[in-house]
């Protein structure tokens, strides 16, 4: 199986980079092909300057990173949720990335639209500085909701697994440990 790590958060020294590391040795020991994305190491213009409107020309790094999505069978989307949402990164990486005429196209005078990216599965690895039951119940887990429906499905993309690992600010360091063994055993079952 050929997976792609897409790790979000844009602090090379971040649990999420842990938890991203942690999936890729146990993918690697189980014999997949892997190929990494640290967001953080790109060199790419996160705003849509002009929408759909105007076409911004994609930085060498976007490029590669959109070779490496169409490469993949599975990809798995590690970031943070920061007030509700998507990391201000890694928003700006889908916002660049998944493009019409790229991930999905419109189709002339319909609501409807074409999933140019189906047959791939996903899994989002996200962490929360509250129990992840919580941030469905209380909040409707807008971060996933907004990834996992509004883009990655919305291109054709699943099934979409998730996994919560919170509460992140007091979690023990054997706690964080199980963590990293549990995204390391998914990467073993290619999860």
């Amino acid at each position: 199986m050929r997976i792609l790590i897409l790790n979000g958060h844009p602090n090379p020294e971040s649990f999420n980079a842990a938890l991203a590391q942690a999936y890729y040795d146990g993918a690697i020991a189980s014999g997949a092909s892997v190929q990494v994305l640290n967001l953080y190491e790109l060199q790419f213009d996160p705003n849509l300057k002009y929408g759909y409107r105007q076409r911004t020309e994609w930085e060498p790094d976007l490029i590669k990173a959109w070779e490496l999505i169409q490469w993949s069978e599975h990809m798995v989307w590690v970031h943070p949720v920061w007030w509700g949402g998507l990391p201000a990164l890694l928003k700006g990486f889908i916002d660049r990335v998944f493009l019409p005429g790229k991930a999905f196209t419109y189709r002339p005078n319909s609501v409807w639209w074409d999933k140019l990216l189906s047959g791939k599965t996903a899994r989002i690895i996200t962490t929360l500085d509250q129990p992840g039951w919580y941030y469905r119940l209380r909040f409707g887990r807008p971060s996933v909701n907004q990834l996992k429906r509004s883009t990655l499905e919305f291109c054709g993309i699943k099934p979409v697994g998730v996994t919560y690992f919170g509460i992140i600010k007091t979690a023990t360091e054997t706690q964080r440990n199980q963590w990293l063994q549990k995204a390391a055993e998914m990467g073993r079952k290619r999860k």
